[in-house]
């Protein structure tokens, strides 16, 4: 290890290094095959699942390659007229003739006469080849020679996925572009130099190419498919957690800077004690992603993956790239305020960091009980969250195929245009129908073709796609199916609804199994890094009120702010996911360096030293972090906001307050008991004193 340090510190070795990696990434980028990721999440559901069996024996029916469009005309919620009536019929003759059905454009009227809908069959690969002109050719026929203020929507299942489409359209560029302006926004004003940032900036967003490129080829071998959604996650999370451990490392270099002139050694130094917490703190995450790959659901699994195959190449070039580029440019890089060796005579003050950690010191309760009633407070948002959104409500702003939505659920039966589909032994198909008409929330059941023994009945609902009423009818019509006797209890139940009801249940049993493998990780390497018991247990406590308190806030301001009436199903695993493996990283960069200053000056003075050391790159780190989450919120999907919004404020509390006071005064509390069964040696060379040298943050 050593003589890897020595390699990418040397004076020579360094520029070999940055030549060797601009080599072989060259390569790599050339060589290694591309990948077509997915337009939009799919659902990736087990094979036990119903609604995925349903959907691989419907592949052998006749219709298997059709797909449909629902047209709904209104007049913005007044009465048609007859002008209207007559109009939309000659557009859905229109509709028609474009159809492979004709017959079944023809249009509905509803009951109270403001609105009309139109169901148009099409040919599923040729309309999903290009979904947004498909929708916007249906909307143009549908619109042609209408009356003023009469409007065509597309909604359906081709209106629904032309928009999902849209949102992600160029998402990948627009999520780098405004990822990069943020972190060099940052790195401006944290480092206070117009050319540093740059350095730290093009490693790490050398890092973030890799990492897409590398994942994409790895996803057919390995099993999984890439999305949008993933893509912008995997880009978020390798700048942000890139960016952080430059910031511990830079900031080590310049303190290393601050006793030595040679820059060669300072770096080695920095690497040699920066380098185990950015490895722990960085393996952590990683092993945290790969238990991903124990989840049900398919999109589950290849988050983990894609995303632990990004952090570590992240950790790569945090400790093998950016040292060599840093030492090769030289202390100049820091202009204007150039790190120079300080005289051992050198004045100190106390800095604000080192006065903070004095103060929490002297009333550690006080602290610990203000902080924790702080933290609960906000935990009681929670009160009245739910999880699960209907497929209208997941996309953010009024997309026409929910605002389509919406005209159907005030005008015609609310699941009119989301069809749940039995599919029964054909001798059992007419008792199938009469079970599913006597279950509670089906509107209609209509039994249709049949293939490989099976009859296909399309089922309607009352209630709004997606919703809870229609997972409870979903459900019921199981039950329902099953405790029949004879051939009918072979019935299964699939379609678009059911596909989202199996969906939520797979992510519940993800969240049970995922989120105990991920403490017990997180607690397995605290407890070998710190050879503690007591300390990552206090760790992982402070890492859990963090958690659902930036739940309890966030769904205050869903609700009440941004009008999310549910947290999306993924979205709780993956904010604990995030929050745990990022929380654990600020816990490892202030409680290893809490661990070496013990060894000098005890566990009190050790910590206060090691939050003087580490505060102001901690915080900065925070701010950072935060920051690129919250870049989630450019896409106009409610998950990806939600996740960005919940991280955001859980690191911004996380660094702000619980790593800055609360563990602090939790190792105040404790004081020594904070490393059992281990204890430091604490050799204590030097007196204790009330001042302390600034750290580098505090000199700048």
């Amino acid at each position: 290890m050593l003589a890897i340090i020595r390699l990418i510190t040397g004076k020579r070795t360094a520029w070999a290094v940055l030549l060797g990696t601009v080599i072989a990434v060259g390569l790599l980028f050339a060589l290694l095959p591309a990948n077509e990721s997915e337009d939009f999440p799919a659902a990736g559901l087990p094979e036990t699942s119903q609604a995925a069996q349903v959907t691989e024996l419907l592949s052998k029916f006749p219709s298997a390659d059709q797909t449909a469009a629902i047209v709904v005309w209104s007049r913005d919620g007044d009465d048609l007229t007859m002008a209207d009536r007559t109009a939309i019929t000659a557009a859905a003759e229109n509709l028609g003739a474009a159809s492979i059905a004709p017959r079944a454009a023809t249009p509905q009227f509803s009951d109270d006469g403001r609105a009309a809908l139109s169901v148009m069959p099409l040919e599923a690969l040729g309309a999903t080849t290009d979904i947004e002109k498909t929708a916007t050719d249906i909307r143009s026929t549908a619109s042609a020679g209408l009356p003023g203020g009469l409007t065509a929507y597309v909604t359906g299942p081709v209106g629904f996925q032309a928009d999902i489409t849209n949102a992600f359209a160029g998402a990948d560029f627009r999520l780098l572009l405004v990822t990069v302006v943020v972190v060099a926004v940052l790195l401006i004003v944290t480092y206070r130099s117009p050319v540093l940032w740059i350095v730290p900036l093009a490693v790490v967003g050398l890092a973030d190419g890799l990492a897409g490129k590398v994942a994409g080829a790895l996803a057919e071998p390995l099993g999984f498919v890439l999305d949008a959604s993933i893509s912008g996650i995997l880009s978020v999370l390798v700048f942000g957690a890139g960016t952080n451990y430059a910031l511990l490392l830079v900031a080590r270099y310049r303190e290393e800077l601050l006793h030595t002139e040679n820059r060669n050694v300072a770096m080695r130094t920095a690497v040699t004690s920066a380098g185990p917490a950015i490895a722990a703190s960085g393996g952590t995450v990683a092993l945290s992603l790969a238990t991903l790959v124990f989840a049900e659901l398919a999109g589950n699994r290849a988050l983990g993956i894609a995303c632990a195959i990004g952090v570590l190449i992240a950790i790569g070039f945090a400790l093998l790239v950016l040292p060599a580029a840093l030492v090769v440019c030289g202390r100049g890089l820091f202009w204007p305020f150039i790190p120079r060796a300080a005289a051992e005579s050198a004045p100190v003050r106390t800095g604000f960091w080192t006065r903070l950690g004095r103060g929490v010191s002297r009333h550690p309760a006080i602290v610990t009980i203000v902080s924790v009633l702080a933290i609960g407070s906000l935990a009681f948002g929670l009160n009245g969250a739910a999880v699960g959104l209907s497929q209208a409500d997941q996309l953010l702003g009024k997309p026409e195929s929910v605002v389509a939505q919406g005209i159907v659920d005030a005008s015609f039966s609310a699941g009119l245009t989301s069809q749940t589909v039995v599919l029964a032994p054909d001798a059992a198909s007419a008792d199938a129908v009469a079970v599913a008409l006597q279950t509670t929330g089906v509107s209609s059941a209509v039994a249709g073709e049949n293939a490989g023994g099976l009859t296909r009945i399309d089922v309607t609902l009352d209630s709004e796609p997606g919703s809870d009423d229609t997972f409870a009818t979903i459900a019921e019509l199981r039950t329902d199916l099953a405790d029949t006797s004879g051939a009918v209890s072979q019935s299964i139940v699939g379609g678009i609804d059911a596909t989202a009801l199996d969906t939520k249940s797979s992510a519940e049993r993800d969240q049970a199994l995922i989120l105990p493998l991920i403490l017990g990780v997180v607690f397995l390497i605290l407890a070998l890094l710190l050879r503690s018991l007591v300390a990552p247990v206090l760790l992982i406590a402070t890492v859990l009120g963090t958690f659902f308190a930036s739940l309890g806030a966030s769904n205050l301001i869903f609700q009440n702010l941004l009008g999310f009436k549910a947290f999306d199903t993924n979205v709780v695993l993956f904010a604990f996911l995030f929050l745990v493996a990022l929380g654990v990283d600020y816990n490892i960069f202030l409680t290893t360096r809490a661990r070496e200053e013990a060894r000098r000056y005890g566990t009190r003075e050790g910590m206060v030293r090691a939050l003087s050391s580490t505060g102001a790159v901690i915080t900065s780190a925070g701010i950072l972090i935060a920051a690129v989450f919250a870049v989630l919120g450019v896409l106009p999907v409610v998950a990806l906001t939600q996740i960005g919004v919940i991280v955001c404020i859980g690191v911004l509390l996380d660094t702000l307050v619980v790593r800055t006071v609360l563990v602090p005064a939790l190792v105040f509390l404790v004081d020594d008991r904070f490393w059992w069964p281990s204890k430091p040696v604490t050799t204590r060379e030097f007196p204790i004193v009330s001042e302390t040298v600034p750290t580098t943050a505090e000199r700048v």
